[in-house]
């Protein structure tokens, strides 16, 4: 029979981020999925209320804490992975895609030759259908690209871990134009995760409440492929990019696009601290 594993879910309401605490059901052993470093962009004030929710689960469950998943590289929050894990241990993973979302915006940021843009600052590299395991669960790593070039989706049993490919069945599909992003590369890697069981949970990285209802974090295979506005079936690849491309002319850029980049490509790690021992933000002037 396929897993099912416990999922615990934690929300951070100032991004619209759901963080996930992934429990194999016959062990100890625990992943965290896209967890939130809280930052205010007015002040710059850093803080770890979100991460510190997380840190109190596991230890309150007495679980061992063996991997931190990072889905992509988030562009409207920080990922707490490296101070997560500093308290807890775990190694922090990330697609292999990393390397052109460090590549591309390595440039933007003008960060120096000291920078490596070979993805050395993950513990793990993900490539398609690659594995690994949770204590005794099994997860497989599904590339699904077009949002970012390192997007992927993680599968443990009956559970699937989506990222921004998917939102919603009301809130249809991410954005496809940040760079590296494509609206038809998009629409092929939806149909991947909609080609899974159709029982298959699958947990969002973002909820809005569309039309106000209130904020959902789960869904199935069976309903997007029913129900979502942009990927049911019987929608075209061609009428997809049509709908994703229109949609997103529409959008700004997330509030917190350029501290997100320029730390998460770097799993999390902050600017390294000046001469008077403070660290600081590069805000590039007319980068997009």
């Amino acid at each position: 029979m396929t897993a099912h594993p416990h999922v615990e879910t934690f929300f951070d309401e100032a991004t619209n981020t759901f963080s996930y605490v992934v429990r194999d059901p016959a062990s100890a052993a625990c992943a965290v999925v896209d967890s939130v470093l809280d930052f205010d962009y007015a002040s710059g004030a850093i803080s770890h209320a979100s991460a510190d929710r997380i840190i109190q689960y596991i230890r309150d469950n007495k679980l061992v804490l063996e991997w931190l998943i990072e889905t992509h590289v988030h562009a409207d929050h920080l990922s707490a992975a490296p101070y997560i894990q500093k308290i807890l241990g775990g190694k922090i993973g990330i697609g292999a895609g990393i390397r052109i979302v460090q590549e591309t915006f390595g440039k933007v940021f003008n960060e120096g030759t000291e920078f490596q843009r070979d993805g050395s600052q993950f513990d793990r590299l993900f490539e398609d259908d690659d594995s690994y395991a949770i204590g005794t669960l099994p997860v497989t790593v599904l590339h699904t690209p077009g949002h970012t070039p390192a997007c992927m989706t993680h599968v443990a049993g009956d559970a699937a871990f989506v990222g921004d490919t998917l939102f919603m069945p009301d809130g249809g599909t991410a954005r496809a134009d940040f760079p590296g992003g494509d609206a038809r590369t998009l629409y092929r890697s939806t149909r991947r995760v909609l080609d899974l069981p159709p029982e298959t949970r699958l947990f969002m990285c973002h909820d809005y409440g569309p039309n106000g209802r209130q904020i959902l974090n789960e869904t199935t295979v069976a309903e997007q492929r029913a129900h979502n506005i942009h990927v049911h079936d019987g929608i075209s690849e061609d009428e997809f990019v049509r709908l994703r491309t229109e949609r997103d002319a529409t959008l700004a850029m997330p509030r917190l696009i350029l501290p997100s980049l320029q730390v998460n490509m770097k799993a999390g790690a902050l600017p390294e601290p000046e001469d008077n021992g403070r660290s600081y933000l590069k805000i590039p002037i007319n980068a997009f």
